[in-house]
């Protein structure tokens, strides 16, 4: 397997050890968030680059494309699958190729540190554990280091 295949893979969240009464059983991230927490999550992202004026770059770049709502849609879609649950993105798409999927928008190291830094309060808008919250960022850290351009 190439290295790009490779890291490819790496980057989906792999199921961590749980234990329940009849013993350990494998977890995976979306079931640890839950479908509702992960709605939460995106939907409180859209909020935050709507409202808040930092985040405006973010928040005129979904409107180049095909608008919030649709994003909403499907970043929803395309987490559930990358955090180990229904694969709803690659159903509709063939593919989770970030690259692919961000091929036509210009992102930089400032760009990729506002989308995490909303990211981040999005995560805090959840009832998830801090555990979950930390493991989700490091995941999402991972992913948004694949894409974009190193160029200031």
């Amino acid at each position: 397997m190439s290295p790009a295949v490779e890291r490819k893979y790496d980057l989906i969240p792999q199921p961590t050890d749980a234990h329940n009464a009849e013993g350990p059983e494998q977890l995976h991230l979306y079931d640890q968030i839950g479908e509702h927490n992960l709605r939460l999550l995106v939907n409180s992202f859209y909020d935050i680059i709507k409202r808040d004026p930092v985040a405006e770059e973010l928040h005129l770049l979904h409107l180049r494309g095909h608008g919030l709502g649709h994003s909403r849609v499907e970043q929803f879609n395309f987490l559930s699958g990358f955090f180990g649950g229904p694969k709803m993105y690659v159903q509709k798409f063939g593919h989770v190729n970030l690259m692919k999927i961000h091929e036509h928008v210009e992102i930089g190291p400032a760009l990729r540190n506002l989308w995490l830094d909303c990211m981040s309060r999005a995560l805090n808008e959840t009832s998830l554990p801090n555990e979950t919250v930390e493991e989700v960022m490091r995941h999402l850290t991972k992913a948004a280091g694949t894409i974009g351009h190193d160029q200031p």
